[in-house]
């Protein structure tokens, strides 16, 4: 796959093996995180089950810009060239497609056109991505026929997220008008996703197996980030609420949930499914694993971890508040099915992980899911704090027992990580004397 030449070649620099994520990278990813707080705000200020799958399909396309635009920078270096305006251009339409969310479904009165402009967007994004990746496989006919059938792909999304912004007004029964735009939607999401099954390899074109594994792992870190954030910034600021024994226990328990699902992916996961990624070195095989155990595996992971913020957002505000019991109102179905379900995503999203890419099955995470599926519905009728105890206690106890049942593949693999990190360590020490 070539640049072209001359001084054209200068616009597009392809990445290399040993390349890992930029600074600027991190930059563009700050829109990414705002676009996953309002999905999570605007599902808290309108809960319903509804909103709940408007949420996902919306996080769903989301992401499905951001890991384009992740395949983007490890094809090709993202703080070189053309691509910053590439990334600035991302940025700010990743930035007005969240605006319009409010009124991606229904055109709220005054101002612009809200599916339109969410539409109009998402297609500015996947446009600019397809369109460096047509830059660089223009002088490769087979390359380019098959990019012409990628470059089809979000044309179709555009138009099914245009109709379904078209229903409300021309259909006048809610339910039916419902009904509508949520297969449309779905449509849209199944075309994006389908494609990235059929296509296979066209899309997931691994260089940097360091990057890809990298830029996943940041996103994690950053989503877990967000449920801290949105334990603090929930429906009042922290500094604003009264300092009492229910809220350390929410402040506490809202914390240790967070750092045991770090734990579970940091400890020693990320690790290994990276060195088995660096070891895929055949191309259909490096590409299948991106695909399955980063693109689609990861999403669960993040909308796991988005359904935790979301559960935990008001929970601070709620267990402050005069008007609340002591250990706060009864759960409901509605907010166990986001909290357990959430954290039991995530979990299973973790296990499949680690079948798919370390062959090995993760039964203490299992058994901790299939606990808290069973929980759940007592949990349903629990006050709200206590509830949220019982599943921080499944969560540390399922992490800690996997800790312990893994303890040697676990020294093996954060050995061998530590190893590379001391070796690259010295290589740049030795390249910086040299060259500094």
């Amino acid at each position: 796959m070539g640049n072209g030449g001359g001084r054209w070649s200068s616009l597009v620099r392809t990445g290399a093996p040993g390349s890992r994520t930029t600074r600027l990278e991190l930059f563009y990813d700050l829109v990414f995180v705002f676009a996953f707080l309002n999905v999570t705000g605007l599902t808290v200020a309108h809960a319903s089950w509804g909103n709940l799958f408007r949420a996902l399909l919306e996080l769903a396309l989301l992401w499905w810009c951001w890991t384009g635009f992740a395949g983007l920078g490890n094809m090709v270096r993202a703080d070189q060239g053309v691509l910053p305006v590439v990334g600035f251009v991302t940025v700010a339409s990743v930035f007005l497609l969240v605006l319009s969310i409010p009124g991606a479904f229904v055109d709220e009165p005054g101002g612009l056109n809200g599916p339109l402009v969410f539409a109009v967007c998402y297609f500015v994004v996947r446009a600019s991505q397809l369109a460096v990746f047509g830059w660089l496989v223009r002088s490769d006919p087979p390359a380019f026929r098959r990019w012409m059938q990628l470059a089809a792909l979000p044309v179709i999304a555009t138009m099914l997220l245009l109709a379904a912004g078209q229903v409300p007004p021309r259909v006048a029964e809610h339910s039916l008008a419902t009904l509508l735009q949520l297969g449309l939607w779905s449509l849209a999401v199944l075309v994006e996703y389908g494609a990235g099954v059929a296509l296979g390899g066209s899309y997931w074109r691994v260089i940097s197996a360091g990057h890809w594994a990298e830029r996943h792992a940041l996103m994690i870190l950053i989503a877990l980030g967000e449920s801290i954030i949105a334990l603090g910034l929930g429906e009042k600021s922290v500094s604003a609420l009264p300092l009492s024994g229910p809220v350390m226990v929410a402040a506490v328990l809202g914390v240790a949930i967070a750092a045991v699902l770090w734990w579970a992916y940091f400890d020693t996961l990320s690790f290994g499914m990276e060195q088995v990624l660096h070891r895929a070195r055949e191309p259909g095989t490096r590409a299948r694993l991106a695909r399955n155990a980063y693109t689609y595996l990861h999403l669960p992971m993040i909308a796991g971890i988005i359904f935790f913020a979301l559960g935990v957002k008001g929970m601070l505000a709620e267990a402050a508040s005069p008007e609340t019991p002591a250990w706060g109102e009864p759960l409901g179905a509605f907010w166990v099915t986001v909290l357990y379900g959430g954290v039991g995503l995530y979990l299973l999203s973790l296990a499949a992980c680690a079948l798919l890419v370390l062959r090995t099955v993760r039964w203490p995470l299992l058994a901790a899911v299939a606990v808290i599926v069973l929980v759940a519905p007592g949990a349903a009728r629990l006050p709200e704090l206590v509830a949220v105890s019982v599943l921080a206690v499944l969560c540390i106890a399922g992490t800690v027992a996997e800790t312990v049942s893994e303890e040697c593949r676990r020294r093996q693999i954060r050995q061998l990580a530590l190893e590379e990190q001391i070796a690259v360590e010295v290589e740049q020490t030795q390249w910086r004397q040299h060259h500094l």
